[in-house]
């Protein structure tokens, strides 16, 4: 049986968006203490809208494939529906993700999160995602099976 879906490994394996916006208008940068995972993701915001989105993640291989889906998901979007993504949105993206790594795609979206609020503060308005990381009620760092995106 196959681990991760073929998705995923391609995330993995050729990772989009990886970099930094030397100029960025906002940046997230969020960690998971019980897994290590650290994820920097910068964003360009034109019209209320991410116009660029990159990231740079030290993680395993689901954090890396969690980081390029969501940039690629985001990009374009108005900054309300780019935090509104969610980490099942995420997982079902990539084809689905084994319930011990479901917490990578928690991580993705509260970079993004930040990264926007980053960006909202910086322009004197008020941020729009909210606290972030544990703040998904459905949030189990461990991984546990009720957290598996079918």
């Amino acid at each position: 049986m196959q681990l991760y879906s073929d998705k995923v490994m391609d995330h993995f394996s050729n990772p989009r968006n990886v970099g930094v916006i030397e100029d960025a208008d906002g940046v997230g940068e969020v960690g998971n203490p019980i897994c290590g995972d650290v994820m920097k993701i910068t964003i360009k915001v034109e019209d209320d809208k991410v116009e660029d989105i990159m990231f740079q993640t030290l993680g395993c291989g689901a954090a890396i494939a969690t980081s390029s889906i969501v940039t690629e998901m985001a990009r374009g979007m108005s900054l309300e529906d780019a935090v509104s993504i969610t980490k099942k949105q995420v997982a079902e993206e990539l084809g689905g993700l084994p319930p011990a790594k479901m917490h990578c795609s928690v991580l993705a979206t509260d970079g993004l999160k930040a990264a926007v609020d980053d960006y909202l503060i910086k322009q004197g308005r008020e941020p729009i995602a909210g606290p972030i990381l544990s703040s998904d009620p459905d949030f189990d760092p461990h991984g546990d099976e009720d957290d598996h995106a079918e």
